[in-house]
């Protein structure tokens, strides 16, 4: 079982992951705060990507993508807020689900409009069902880590693959996203093997600058971004297939959204 600091709301934690940042630290209410609350840029910014694809009449594999990285964060958020292992699950499949849509998206973009692969449907159902159930009885998080990184992988490859033969001009948001994704990943090993050290150095230094050492927060927050830029690519690949006419607009000067004009093409 997890380990634990002190009680808090939810009780001991019944998770078979406990992160390093230290629990109830900063509310009764929320084991983790700085993990609980990073996972805000999972959930509103694909929200926003979802809607705004939703009205463009986009086909609703990508709609399907934004909202899958919103069911990641609302799960991670319930997850590293309760430490209990129903939450757990909650963060931990998603991720295995909304990887099979990403595959299927990118997979299935040079295809003719409105066109469903049923095969590749059954097989990414049926591979996120059989993972369901054996992660169900065997609770072993290596499993479940395993498995994230053999999608992961898998998008990686076809996604060279496009922008080596296919489309070159994608190289730049296609590289963005992999890098930032990597760079949450280097982040979230530094986390976990040497955990001791970033608690030790946290109880020295005033809470704000202890929250920068919250690696897995970072984490969140990078492949978070990471996962958004991907949709956004898998997204442009396709628009681009199709020749419709499509520009980015930046929400607050900050944050990236495709529009198509579905009636236009070049």
């Amino acid at each position: 079982m997890a380990p634990y600091d002190r009680l808090g709301y939810w009780g001991r934690p019944t998770s078979t992951l406990d992160w390093c940042e230290e629990n109830y630290a900063v509310s009764f209410y929320i084991a983790e705060f700085w993990n609980t609350v990073s996972n805000l840029i999972m959930i509103v910014p694909p929200l926003y990507g979802a809607l705004q694809t939703f009205r463009d009449g986009i086909e609703i594999r990508f709609v399907l993508a934004f909202l899958g990285i919103a069911a990641v964060g609302v799960g991670s958020w319930c997850f590293h807020m309760t430490l209990q292992y129903e939450m757990q699950l909650l963060d931990e499949l998603p991720m295995i689900y909304s990887g099979c849509i990403f595959l299927y998206c990118v997979y299935e973009c040079f295809k003719q409009e409105k066109t469903v692969h049923f095969l590749l449907i059954t097989i990414l159902l049926g591979f996120s069902i059989s993972v369901t159930l054996v992660y169900l009885q065997w609770k072993e998080p290596v499993f479940h880590q395993v498995v994230y990184g053999m999608l992961v992988s898998c998008l990686v490859l076809r996604s060279l693959f496009i922008v080596s033969w296919v489309y070159p001009n994608l190289r730049r948001l296609a590289y963005t996203s992999l890098a930032v994704f990597l760079l949450g990943f280097a982040l979230w090993n530094i986390d976990n093997l040497f955990c001791s050290t970033l608690q030790s150095a946290r109880k020295r230094v005033p809470p704000l600058v202890g929250a920068m050492t919250q690696f897995h927060a970072l984490w969140h927050i990078l492949t978070g971004l990471g996962s958004y830029l991907h949709v956004l690519f898998s997204l442009q690949i396709r628009i681009t297939y199709l020749k419709h006419r499509s520009y980015v607009k930046f929400v607050y000067g900050v944050w990236p959204v495709v529009h198509v004009d579905i009636d236009k093409t070049f």
